[in-house]
């Protein structure tokens, strides 16, 4: 055997222990035991948009300032705005089943740069969700009353704790993640349907006196500073709230990680998202103006609320309704650290779209050996941490910067659908009643995106639009960097368009002859240039070749086991085409193929396995090089060659990287070409 068999180190068993055993991809029920059920996606998507009623009534409610009278209204438009940006995401999910929310919708719908510019976006976003949600967390757990003012220093290096805690989470596998919450989300929905419900019921009897109370407080508002004034004030307030409607895109996004059939599954879900933020969030708004809830230094109004609700139950002495405000708040930022986990699962999805789409580096597409998108969820992690801290954990900061970007991506989302009934009117009857609501929604969102930007645009609005636009630029960069390396690339395919053949043709492979290995992609230039420059290094020495690629299941391909199938039979294709060249060319060939998430991994195991059965073998790679290669080169481009030289080189078996300039010319390039041949 070449590789001596090892117990794992350590660092090994400690990285397992943490993280959890690897996964097979190939194995064919994966899918189904990674996949959610509509009642944990609710959890893990859900939360978000739930968690969301702890800052978002309260930041509206905060701006109506003495004319709270208007919670009435503002609890029913709440409720509304919810239920119709949900139905019109609803409508999304129904177009587009294999997820991807708004950057999907947004490049299929409205073109490149509106996808490119709701991607960015978006990843803004969910950075800002975990921000947000760990922030508003540690405020609702801090505002508990057996805090002490001396352990507020200790908030921020908590939040930061906390985060870290939902990286390694979320670096075990999503699912993993949403059961090990879930009890914190049900403690959270219990408390507050108590809440809710027993604060309204309680107060039931003073209906007439609000009611009066609200129409007197409208006729004294007009007075005061006229129908315009009031309704800019109820604009004003319902804009500054726009953060309770932020999490609802996520369940369109996550459709990936959820059971077949998938539309079924995501639709589902969202109904349960919908009624529970228009419930949550508009009755919690509704005890706001029914307990006249008034701010209070240091406390949350959830925290007022409460402790006005059930702060003075007592049992035969014992205060137990001090326990259920502790048990509210507790689980109310405990839901805001879970709710982070909707940035954890959707932020590294809309990173691996992008990365399919060339606008990240490739890498972000990738998956770990737990089958998650690992160098996103840490990029995530990583940037949510540097804001968190740069912020000093300020939510009411936080949350304006937040809502921003929410906001492009769904005003983006619903125009686009407009264009999409309105080009498809004629093969669906309902048509018109679909894109009213894509209408309605779009015009909900514009509104509140434009109230938000006026309104904070010196309060941290700006630094969003500045954060988002250097995002977008990057990402130009990015494409641009791709796009120029596959011209180079199809340059050097059509020198290979006419290669000359032997009067024979090769057979199978005689493994005791010498062999070449070479490590191939796709079928095209660089693939031929490698197996052409081992000719000409050692003519006539190696009488066999073998093609060895491997069949990378990456974020894009992971969707079921028919799509793994598909990849690996593509991948074939491509190394016959390859065989079928070097016996033209009289070598005896074959292939080799592997499927995997490590590109690196994989090719080494399969080529300790040829090694066992080809003892007189040598394996080559061919690599890109520029002439002056700089950091952020290396970084968009693997560098799979060089960590497969060093494993087979470690294991005591020959490797070559072989060298393609991809500035050489053309002219020049096919003359090297033909000489080799």
């Amino acid at each position: 055997m070449i590789e001596d068999i090892q117990r794992p180190s350590v660092v090994s068993r400690l990285r397992r222990a943490v993280f959890g055993a690897p996964r097979n991809v190939q194995d064919p029920g994966i899918f189904h035991k990674m996949a959610l059920i509509p009642f944990l996606a609710w959890i893990g998507l859900g939360s978000d948009g739930l968690s969301s009623s702890a800052y978002g009534p309260d930041e509206a409610f905060r701006n109506l300032g003495t004319h709270q009278y208007l919670a009435l209204f503002l609890c029913l438009a709440m409720a509304v705005t919810v239920l119709v940006i949900s139905l019109s995401y609803s409508h999304i999910i129904e177009q587009f089943p294999t997820g991807g929310g708004g950057y999907v919708v947004a490049t299929k719908l409205l073109g490149e740069h509106a996808g490119v510019i709701s991607g960015a976006a978006l990843l803004v976003d969910y950075i800002l969700t975990v921000t947000v949600s760990i922030a508003a967390g540690g405020e609702a757990i801090f505002s508990l009353d057996f805090i002490r003012p001396e352990w507020v220093a200790a908030k921020l290096p908590i939040e930061v704790a906390v985060l870290a805690l939902l990286i390694i989470l979320n670096l075990r596998g999503v699912k993993e993640s949403v059961t090990a919450l879930m009890p914190i989300f049900l403690l959270f929905f219990f408390t507050h349907v108590v809440l809710i419900v027993g604060g309204i019921a309680t107060h039931a009897r003073h209906a007439p006196e609000l009611v009066h109370g609200v129409t007197s407080g409208v006729r004294d508002g007009i007075s005061s500073v006229g129908f315009g004034g009031l309704f800019i004030i109820f604009l004003r307030a319902y804009s500054m709230g726009g953060g309770t409607y932020t999490g609802i895109e996520a369940v369109s996004n996550g459709l990936q990680i959820m059971r077949e059939p998938r539309v079924q599954t995501g639709k589902r879900t969202m109904t349960y998202m919908a009624l529970s933020l228009a419930f949550t969030a508009s009755g919690i708004l509704l005890c706001y103006l029914l307990f006249r809830v008034e701010p209070i230094e240091g406390q949350t109004l959830n925290s007022v609320l409460a402790n006005a609700f059930a702060g003075h139950w007592t049992i035969r002495g014992v205060a137990v309704g001090r326990w259920f405000v502790w048990a509210t708040l507790a689980s109310e930022g405990a839901l805001l650290f879970v709710a982070a986990q909707t940035g954890f699962i959707d932020g590294p999805r809309v990173m691996s779209n992008m990365a399919v789409d060339s606008w990240l580096p490739h890498r972000f597409a990738s998956l770990s050996d737990r089958l998650t998108t690992k160098d996103g969820v840490l990029v995530m992690g990583i940037a949510a941490i540097a804001v968190l801290v740069a912020m000093h954990g300020r939510v009411d900061a936080l949350v304006v910067m937040y809502a921003i970007n929410v906001f492009v991506g769904f005003t983006l989302s619903n125009v686009g659908m407009c264009r999409f009934w309105l080009t498809h009117r004629h093969k669906h009857r309902d048509w018109y009643r679909r894109i009213f609501i894509h209408i309605l929604a779009a015009v909900m969102c514009a509104g509140i995106l434009g109230v938000t930007v006026f309104e904070k645009f010196r309060q941290g609005a700006w630094l969003t639009l500045v954060i988002t636009g250097i995002a977008v630029a990057a990402c130009i960069g990015v494409r641009r960097h791709y796009r120029a390396v596959a011209r180079k690339l199809a340059e050097l395919n059509e020198e290979f368009t006419d290669l000359p053949s032997d009067d024979h043709r090769g057979g199978e492979p005689d493994p005791s002859h010498p062999t070449a290995v070479l490590l191939v992609g796709s079928y095209g230039g660089i693939g031929i240039h490698s197996m052409l420059a081992i000719h000409k290094m050692v003519p006539g020495y190696f009488k066999n070749i073998l093609f060895l690629s491997v069949a990378v299941v990456d974020s894009g391909t992971f969707k079921g086991a028919d799509e793994v199938q598909a990849l690996r039979e593509n991948v074939d294709r491509q190394l016959a085409k390859y065989v079928e060249l070097a016996r033209r060319l009289g070598w005896n060939a074959a292939s080799a193929t592997g499927v995997g998430i490590d590109p690196a991994d994989e090719i080494t195991r399969v080529c300790l396995d040829i090694a066992e059965r080809y003892p007189r073998v040598m394996f080559f790679a061919g690599k890109l090089l520029w002439q002056r290669e700089s950091w952020w080169q290396r970084w968009l481009h693997n560098e799979t060659a060089y960590q497969v030289e060093r494993r087979l080189q470690w294991k005591g078996l020959p490797m070559t990287v072989i060298p393609l300039r991809v500035r050489e010319r053309p002219a020049r390039a096919a003359t090297t070409v033909r000489a080799a041949a």
